[in-house]
């Protein structure tokens, strides 16, 4: 009895062993795919430029993760950025209950929105005449909530 107890267990033991190193091949396999359609998608969609690539690298997200983040559809209309962030970033003020988490998102997906139209603007005042709430890459959520609380 203890000895057939002994193979069940082991038997059992082998099918959830094959189970799980065939779940992790699967799983290896994916995100290699994953990866490379992300390399692709990047470099090959939405008009990224090399630049634009390197800002998707630093700051973690697509341009168009930033954009759906913040609920805009077109770069020209910056009021409308500027808007969703003012609003998305008090809602998720973490003195409101909001969740710190989310407001790091809302953050840098617009630092990444900004970096963007920098890129695309020649104009000199633009780049050096940011509006008071925008982001810069040396700011934080945190600094930023701090900055629009005194304001």
């Amino acid at each position: 009895v203890g000895r057939s107890i002994i193979e069940i267990i082991l038997l059992g033991s082998r099918v959830v062993g094959r189970a799980f190193a065939a779940a992790l091949r699967e799983e290896y396999a994916a995100s290699q795919q994953a990866a490379k359609n992300r390399q692709q998608s990047s470099s090959s969609s939405s008009g990224d430029t090399d630049q634009s690539g390197t800002a998707s690298a630093i700051s973690g997200l697509s341009l168009k993760e930033a954009m759906q983040i913040l609920h805009v559809e077109n770069l020209e209309d910056k009021s409308r950025i500027q808007h969703q962030y003012d609003h998305l970033f008090g809602v998720n003020d973490r003195k409101k209950g909001g969740s710190f988490y989310l407001q790091a998102k809302v953050f840098r997906a617009k630092e990444r929105i900004d970096q963007e139209i920098g890129q695309q603007t020649v104009d000199p005042s633009m780049s050096s005449g940011k509006q008071s709430g925008e982001s810069t890459s040396s700011t934080s959520p945190e600094s930023a909530a701090q900055k629009k609380a005194s304001d």
